[in-house]
């Protein structure tokens, strides 16, 4: 199957290129950057790694969309920019879509930082995305191209945009966690803190489904 990515970013000019190349190492047959209006040099990183690079009103969920209407593979990739794929990735997604009643699913993650908490959160992550069936955006969602639209793309709301587009694939087949691991840049939990940011996560959930 041609595996399509679809990069969203904004300002990410440290990560960009790292997050393109691992795309086309691992066998895209397409990578898709859709910026937000960054005011660094983002766009012209991402296309001197070989991607498309689209604009679109800034938001994660827009983003998306806009990349997903414009390619042409029968299966999305959304990845998000300071993540890396591993090499055998869309080799991985091959094989777990070669059972028809897988509709998508996402990767295993390894947080590019040492430590004891870092390796929970791995380990809990992957119980959500495997177990619930509840991917979050930062590990690397895919899916059917026929199912997200049928599902309707993204919400275009200002969070939770993973969570909701998750809930409804779910409905409509099994999502596989599949062992990659994801490179995920430890920058987020480094900034606020893994209880700090772990415990964020989980009130904006909260609140969200209230």
């Amino acid at each position: 199957m041609r595996v399509s990515v679809v990069i969203p970013a904004l300002n990410e000019e440290s990560c960009i290129e790292r997050a393109v190349s691992s795309a086309w190492t691992s066998g895209a047959s397409e990578v898709v950057v859709v910026d937000g209006g960054s005011r660094d040099s983002t766009c012209r990183c991402a296309a001197a790694a070989g991607a498309r690079v689209l604009s679109s009103p800034p938001g994660r969920a827009v983003q998306q969309n806009v990349g997903a209407r414009s390619c042409v593979g029968e299966v999305l990739l959304f990845l998000h920019a300071d993540c890396r794929l591993p090499e055998d990735g869309v080799a991985q997604i091959d094989e777990a879509l070669g059972d028809s009643a897988v509709v998508g699913g996402s990767f295993r993650q390894r947080i590019e930082a040492e430590g004891w908490l870092y390796r929970c959160l791995e380990r809990g992550n992957s119980w959500r995305a495997g177990r619930r069936q509840l991917p979050y955006g930062d590990q690397g969602l895919f899916v059917r191209r026929a199912t997200y639209e049928a599902a309707g793309g993204f919400p275009e709301v200002p969070l939770m945009e993973d969570v909701m587009l998750a809930r409804s694939l779910r409905k409509m087949g099994q999502l596989r966690l599949v062992e990659g691991p994801l490179r995920v840049d430890a920058r987020r939990w480094q900034a606020g803190g893994v209880i700090r940011q772990t415990l964020r996560n989980r009130c904006l959930l909260w609140a969200w489904r209230l």
